[in-house]
C-alpha cells in the first residue's frame, strides 16, 4: 500500500495544494477526498480523473470536495462512466443538497446517483475496498453539529482528515496495532477545529515517531525542526505504508 498526497496544505493553501491524496493497493487508485485544488493537483501529479478507481469523502468543507463537480462532469463527459464514490451514509444528501446540487443539476440529471456510483458507508464498520484493501469510518470531532471522518485502512494506517486534538485517541490506536499516523495539523495554536503543533507535541515520544504532519499551512518550511519526533509529510512524494 502507497500513499501520495496530491496536496498537503491547508483550505487556505497557496502553496501546497488542498490537503488530499491518493492511496494505490496493486494498481487500484483511491482518491482520499477531493478539494478545490484536486483537478490541478492531479494533473500536476500526472494522473487524469479517468485513472482513479473511487474517490472517499471525508466531510462537506471545500477543500475536501470542492472538485467533485469537475470529477464528476469529466468522467461523465469525456470518458463516459460514473465514478465510484465512498461517503458516509450521514453525507450523502448533504453533499447533494448542501454542496453539489446548484452546479451539477441539469434535467433530467438531479440526484448524487446521477453522477456517481453512490456507496453509503458506516462508522466503525470494516469494508473491503478491493482485494486485500479495506477501510474503517471513524467519526471524529472538527466542527461542532457537522459530520466528519477519519480513516483506518488496513488496520495500520490513520489518516485524520480533519479533527480537534484527541491524544486519547491516538495513544489507543497505536495500542491497537496501527503503525503509521497522517494527521492534519495547524502550525500556529490554538487549535480550535484542527490540531495544533503544540497539542500535538503532547504526545509521548513512541506516538509521535508514528505521526506524520500534513493539511500545514504555506508557512510549513519555518516549523522545520520544530516537531519533535514528528516529521512533515512532503506534497506528491510517494511512501510506502
Amino acid at each position: 500500500m502507497n500513499i501520495q498526497m496530491l496536496g498537503t496544505g491547508s483550505a487556505f493553501a497557496k502553496k501546497y495544494d488542498n490537503n488530499n491524496a491518493m492511496l494505490e493497493f496493486d494498481g487500484y487508485h483511491l482518491l482520499i477526498d477531493c478539494g478545490i485544488t484536486l483537478p490541478m493537483a492531479l494533473h500536476k501529479a500526472g494522473y487524469s480523473f479517468n485513472q482513479l478507481n473511487a474517490v472517499l469523502i471525508s466531510h462537506m468543507h471545500a477543500d475536501h470536495v470542492g472538485g467533485l463537480e469537475e470529477y464528476a462532469f469529466q468522467m461523465m463527459f469525456l470518458y463516459g462512466s460514473k465514478p465510484v464514490l465512498y461517503i458516509a451514509e450521514g453525507l450523502v444528501e448533504p453533499l447533494w443538497e448542501q454542496t453539489l446540487r446548484g452546479g451539477l443539476t441539469q434535467e433530467p440529471l438531479n440526484s448524487l446517483n446521477d453522477f456517481f456510483d453512490v456507496r453509503p458507508l458506516k462508522e466503525n464498520l470494516d469494508y473491503e475496498l478491493y482485494p486485500g484493501l479495506k477501510v474503517k469510518l471513524i467519526r471524529t470531532e472538527h466542527i461542532e453539529g457537522k459530520l466528519s471522518y477519519s480513516f483506518i485502512f488496513n488496520d495500520s494506517f490513520f489518516y485524520s482528515a480533519d479533527m480537534k486534538f484527541d491524544g486519547e485517541l491516538l495513544a489507543r490506536l497505536i495500542d491497537e496495532g496501527i503503525q503509521t499516523i497522517y494527521h492534519d495539523c495547524q502550525l500556529q495554536a490554538p487549535g480550535v477545529v484542527h490540531a495544533c503543533l503544540d497539542e500535538l507535541l503532547t504526545l509521548p515520544d513512541a506516538v509521535q515517531a508514528k505521526v506524520k504532519l500534513m493539511h500545514y499551512g504555506d508557512n510549513m518550511e519555518d516549523y522545520i525542526g520544530r516537531t519533535g519526533q514528528m516529521s512533515f509529510v512532503q506534497q506528491r512524494q510517494i511512501v510506502a505504508l
